[in-house]
């Protein structure tokens, strides 16, 4: 005891020095704020400050992703974020105008109910399930499957939703080979600050509107949690047209040491639709409130594992590990047939008749692992983002079941399935881009992704030669890209590039309607590229975005009329030429008006697309036709969304004004609607739409909204498939009132 005694004192004597020399220092600093000064015999001297509020508005909502964003490189290429909590928007039916109304191209496809699901998409492609482009939430893939229905039928509420991200497809070279970019649903965090917390958002609204959504989160040490349950009803603004949403979330996060995470997620969406049916155009005219089906309905059932392992290595390098998954179902149950064609009893049997059953399951498996490293070459600053990625998918596809004659949502059968096929696909993808920093001001980012996959189709169809069925898709592509940003200033940029794409043929592409028809057993990939180039600056309260496009979408798909030896004809489905989109996307947030209170603030979101067939012939009747020079189906010549907001203390107003030009349903591009409704133009429309906010206090806001104040009757596109050829009506005028409250 005696020998460490003398120790314990210097340890002591040398803390006391130590603790006294701090105290001197902080007390003889200079007071960096002016205040009342305090002095006592037995205390060093001492300032008081002065209390300091610091008042400020955001005049400007859209803002960019960084050069390096997480283990991602976006110097050099268009990106977008939303925060939702900075727009006023109808979060609780997730409408899409006004939450992308800041995006300039946006194309929305109103089909599956009102708050069901988010259609979307830019620069002349095809909306349906936003499709084309690579969706994530928190970076996790939740496309069904990439290679055959890479729809996104999970679809979380936007309740939940703390911010949009959206990238175009010059990107596509880190993130997937999709041609319309990265559209990626960042969920809210648990607030780490506290052991729990609790958030609840409620809805009310026309048509029979009720939402909820309630949130749980906290950290505990080395975990943070967050959960959600949501829950909506709606009847819908057509006849026949409720629908039950339900979805889940859950994020465990482990902070195992200073440099490596591990979070695991589970989310689950599902809603039950009982389908309208579509309409002939002399019925919308007549009412497009109207329905002609009533026992027809839509369910899909998924489910996102996943769990992530982000590890800094060092303050240079960083690995992120990401595995997840996509499971679940796609039902329907349909009376499928035109709409001149009505669901009736019949007179003979006393009842309906029997009913379509159609099942998805999606088995789809994703492995990405990606390294970011910062280095020198040269005395060159630069970063490179590379990876691999692995995908294995088995979509399972059931299809013209017998189902029952009832009217309720009911997947029995009387008879088996016509159609019972597999759709299996493998495929790896090695990924490098290189971001050199040059002159401190300028970025260039060369890149290359090589795919090397297969899909293979299989089952049987019983209507079809079993010989003629089983169809090899292979997918190898080099795909290179490039893109660069000039800093002008601190305030503006200068930024381009150019990317290879492809789009995968899909499920539906191949399976052959009818005997009549055959698959090309040497189908081509759709291929192409993203091309753009723009600037982007902000001046006191402005901000301009300005972007040129050019999107070259080669090998598309579709039918051509051909002969066989006998003279007999038959459908072939093929390639069948190619397209072109051009134009220009802009964005103008401006600050009008501003005084101690009260903010006016603008924008205008508007965009012009030239998409054009530059090739091609498809089967029309009895002939096969050009379509060189004709429109590509679904992608307006002008869409154009404009905004006044006032803001007034804690409460804000906007008025949203919204264009979007004509369309066509087929690359035919007729004028003349048939007498069904399944084929013709898609009238220009223009909506205004009121939606307000007010923080009342802490944790305390309402939301309200007059969604189409003028009641217009419109509707955004003809199927040429799901949910039925014809005319699909869009919500007429609507109110919601939003209450959201966190402890």
């Amino acid at each position: 005891m005696n020998s460490t005694q003398p120790i314990v004192k210097r340890q002591q004597t040398g803390q006391l020095k130590a603790s006294l020399l701090l105290l001197f220092i902080v007390g003889s600093l200079r007071p960096v704020a002016f205040g009342q000064v305090k002095t006592d015999d037995d205390s060093l001297r001492t300032r008081t400050l002065n209390q300091v509020t610091v008042k400020g508005v955001r005049s400007t909502v859209v803002t960019a992703l960084p050069n390096v964003h997480g283990t991602y490189l976006m110097g050099g290429k268009r990106s977008e974020v939303i925060r939702l909590s900075d727009i006023d928007a109808n979060v609780a039916e997730k409408t899409p105008r006004l939450i992308f109304a800041r995006i300039p191209g946006v194309f929305v496809y109103d089909m599956d109910g009102t708050g069901n699901q988010i259609n979307v998409s830019t620069r002349g492609l095809d909306p349906h399930r936003s499709w084309e482009n690579n969706i994530r939430q928190n970076g996790v893939i939740t496309n069904s499957d990439m290679y055959g229905y890479p729809a996104s039928h999970y679809s979380p509420p936007m309740e939940s939703i703390d911010r949009v991200e959206l990238v175009r497809g010059t990107a596509s070279l880190q993130y997937g080979a999709q041609f319309g970019g990265m559209l990626n649903y960042v969920t809210k965090g648990a607030d780490t600050t506290r052991r729990f917390s609790f958030e609840t958002v409620n809805s009310v609204g026309s048509y029979g509107l009720l939402s909820t959504y309630n949130a749980i989160g906290g950290r505990v040490g080395k975990w943070t949690y967050y959960a959600y349950y949501y829950r909506r009803h709606s009847d819908g603004y057509r006849q026949n047209s409720r629908s039950e949403a339900e979805a889940q979330f859950g994020r465990l996060h482990f902070q195992a040491t200073e440099r490596l995470g591990v979070t695991a997620e589970l989310g689950r969406s599902t809603y039950l639709y009982r389908i309208p049916g579509q309409l002939t155009d002399e019925m919308f005219a007549q009412d497009p409130r109207q329905a002609t089906r009533s026992r027809n309905y839509f369910n899909p059932d998924i489910y996102i594992p996943s769990i992530k392992f982000d590890w800094q290595l060092s303050d240079r390098t960083r690995i992120l590990w990401t595995n997840s998954a996509v499971l679940g179902n796609r039902n329907s149950v349909l009376f499928d047939r035109l709409a001149t064609v009505p669901d009736t009893i019949s007179r003979v049997t006393g009842q309906y008749a029997a009913r379509q059953v159609d099942i998805d399951n999606f088995n789809s498996y994703t492995s990405e692992l990606r390294l970011l490293h910062r280095y020198k070459l040269a005395g060159i600053a630069a970063t490179a983002a590379g990876g691999v990625q692995l995908i294995s998918t088995d979509l399972h596809r059931r299809q013209l079941g017998g189902g029952t004659t009832g009217t309720d949502f009911d997947l029995s059968l009387i008879s088996p399935f016509r159609r019972d096929m597999h759709f299996r696909s493998k495929n790896i993808a090695v990924f490098l881009e290189n971001q050199f920093l040059l002159m401190n001001r300028l970025t260039v980012s060369p890149g290359i992704r090589i795919e090397n996959g297969k899909t293979e189709f299989r089952g049987t169809i019983d209507y079809y030669d079993p010989v003629n069925l089983p169809t090899d898709i292979n997918h190898k592509f080099a795909l290179l890209g490039i893109n660069a940003q000039y800093r002008l200033n601190d305030a503006v940029k200068v930024y381009g590039g150019w990317s290879q794409s492809y789009r995968p043929v899909i499920f539906k592409d191949i399976i052959p309607t009818s005997v009549y028809e055959r698959i090309d057993k040497n189908l081509k990939d759709a291929y192409g590229y993203n091309a753009e180039i723009g600037v982007d600056g902000r001046w006191q309260g402005l901000h301009l975005n300005v972007t040129v496009f050019d999107l070259l979408y080669r090998n598309r798909l579709g039918t051509l009329l051909l002969a066989n030896p006998d003279g007999t004809s038959y459908i072939f489905r093929t390639n069948i030429g190619d397209s072109r989109s051009t134009g220009v996307e802009a964005l103008l947030e401006t600050q009008l008006f501003r005084t101690e209170k009260l903010l006016l603030s603008g924008f205008t979101s508007t965009a012009y697309n030239n998409a054009r067939y530059i090739n091609g012939r498809v089967s029309a009747g009895t002939e096969n036709r050009t379509v060189a020079g004709n429109q590509v189906e679904s992608a307006p010549r002008w869409t154009s969304r404009n905004g006044l907001t006032a803001r007034y203390g804690i409460a804000s107003l906007t008025l949203q004004y919204s264009y979007v030009s004509e369309t066509f349903s087929d690359a035919l591009n007729t004028t003349t609607p048939s007498v069904n409704g399944a084929i013709g133009p898609v009238p220009a429309y223009s909506l205004w739409d009121l939606n307000g906010s007010w923080r009342i206090r802490r944790g305390l806001s309402v939301r309200g909204s007059i969604n189409n104040l003028l009641n217009i009757q419109y509707f955004t596109k003809r199927p040429t498939f799901y949910p039925g050829p014809g005319i699909w009506p869009s919500d007429g005028r609507s109110a919601v009132l939003t209450v959201g409250l966190t402890l």
